[in-house]
């Protein structure tokens, strides 16, 4: 049950990212089509910004479950199979902490954001906690991501990733 939940998660994220590109789409087209009616479209740059960042970063833990981040496969497929479990699962540590410590921060810097006010430089004066609240979750998600797969693979999983949902632990 619960890993049906993560999986549910990692593609809700994967839809909302594709949802955001879809409005930096939909925003430059406002833009193209304002400009050529001589209106202004005041903040639609910054817009388009934060949807990038937010669809980045929301596709990372969905890219990540199914095994479309770059790997350094020429190093792993040389080493034996008990090597090789060992390296994953050191990679897998480290880039879990990483991604803990990097999601951390990232939802300090929404918190501190929102107790100071802060606001775009632009003309929107768009509060900047509500761009930075994508970022945090993407990167929570990935640290949850990462995580997931950690345990997987201690409980003796496969450590590849693929296309679909990876194998059950």
């Amino acid at each position: 049950m619960i890993r049906r939940a993560l999986d549910l998660l990692y593609d809700l994220a994967g839809w909302l990212a594709a949802f955001f590109m879809v409005a930096i789409l939909v925003i430059i087209v406002a833009q193209i089509g304002t400009r050529l009616l001589a209106i202004k479209f005041p903040g639609g740059t910054d817009y388009a910004g934060y949807c990038m960042a937010a669809a980045s970063f929301l596709a990372l833990a969905h890219t990540f479950r199914r095994g479309g981040h770059i790997r350094v496969e020429l190093l792993l497929q040389r080493l034996a199979e008990p090597a090789r479990r060992r390296v994953e699962l050191f990679v897998l540590l480290v880039g879990s902490a990483l991604c803990w410590y990097f999601a951390w921060y990232a939802v300090r810097g929404v918190r501190f954001s929102w107790m100071l006010g802060d606001v775009s430089q632009g003309q929107d004066a768009t509060p900047l906690w509500i761009p930075q609240s994508a970022m945090a979750l993407g990167v929570t998600l990935l640290a949850v991501a990462m995580t997931d797969h950690l345990v997987r693979v201690l409980r003796g999983a496969d450590p590849r990733l693929g296309d679909g949902p990876a194998p059950e632990a």
